[in-house]
């Protein structure tokens, strides 16, 4: 099959290009290498065709007809909830009229399915645990709400021109390629941090809870999609809440030494506690995660360990 892969150098995305190869499929991808997003040009699987473009550009519809995919893995984004609450519009931007620039070139060139990496955060802050599909979905940051809208509109786009489609919602993403630079990621900043011996900051109470998926097992996700779940929404994540004090003990103990913390108030748009059941991506696509916390943990902290420079 001819995937192309949006976001295929960042972090997620380019594990995604990765597990699409070694399953035998032709890719290619977009990546603008926004120095915020992630993507990286030493990411870039040298078996995949790249094209370094912003998927708000008219121009890639010059790329949708020279590759003619067959399905789309969407996973170019503003991914910061912080950047979408000090800059909304930016946000809508490349989340909202990026995915419409994109729909419109799929339709046009024969795509035939979207594989979209929606979010947790498009639940916002719920009444219940564990989450599920059926969850109300209240957004409680720009982020979240421009990753629903994107939900939204691969209905409209499925009603109206017969595109299929898969949602995925990803709990919180970690793992090797991360940047622990921004202000996403957790693990990676933490990682990061502790490796040098810098000092760390907790915000809330660090007794917050979200549920941590391996960027690997999510790859694998989006694999499978490719071919099931037809016009559905999934939960990819590991079913478990795992709190910012418990994680930087961890943390700790992979590395061998502690660092010093300190306290910081919550950030705008984060929520207290959330995890999610994954039986239905377990029933629908035959996903299961594969990693557990503490073995991608150590894979996180190896990769950081071979690759960061004080």
């Amino acid at each position: 099959m001819k995937v192309l892969v949006t976001g295929g150098a960042g972090f997620i995305g380019s594990h995604v290009v990765d597990v699409l190869i070694e399953a035998g499929h032709q890719v290619s991808i977009i990546d603008n290498l926004w120095e915020h997003g992630g993507g990286r040009i030493e990411n870039v699987n040298t078996q995949a065709h790249f094209y370094q473009l912003d998927i708000r550009d008219k121009d890639i519809a010059k790329i949708f007809e020279q590759e003619r995919p067959d399905a789309v893995c969407h996973l170019a984004a503003q991914h910061s909830v912080k950047i979408s609450t000090d800059d909304p519009t930016y946000d809508a931007q490349v989340n909202v009229l990026g995915m419409i620039n994109l729909l419109e070139c799929a339709v046009k060139f024969g795509t035939q399915k979207i594989v979209y990496a929606s979010s947790g955060a498009t639940y916002g802050s719920v009444d219940r645990m564990p989450v599920d599909e059926n969850t109300p979905q209240n957004p409680q940051s720009p982020y979240g709400i421009t990753k629903l809208a994107g939900e939204h509109y691969l209905r409209y786009w499925n009603d109206m021109f017969a595109l299929d489609y898969t949602s995925l919602r990803f709990g919180n993403v970690y793992g090797p390629r991360q940047d622990p630079t921004g202000e996403a990621g957790v693990i990676a900043i933490f990682a990061r941090a502790i490796l040098l011996g810098e000092k760390i900051r907790i915000d809330w109470d660090g007794e917050q809870q979200k549920d941590y998926v391996y960027v690997r097992d999510v790859a694998n996700a989006n694999l499978l999609a490719l071919e099931q779940g037809s016009c559905e929404a999934y939960c990819i994540a590991t079913g478990a809440g795992t709190s910012v004090n418990s994680l930087y003990r961890k943390l700790v103990g992979i590395v061998g030494h502690e660092v010093e913390t300190y306290s910081a108030p919550k950030r705008p748009g984060d929520i207290y506690l959330t995890y999610f059941d994954n039986r239905k991506a377990a029933q629908g696509l035959g996903w299961i995660p594969q990693t557990s916390l503490d073995e991608g943990l150590k894979l996180t902290v190896d990769y950081f360990r071979e690759n960061l420079k004080p």
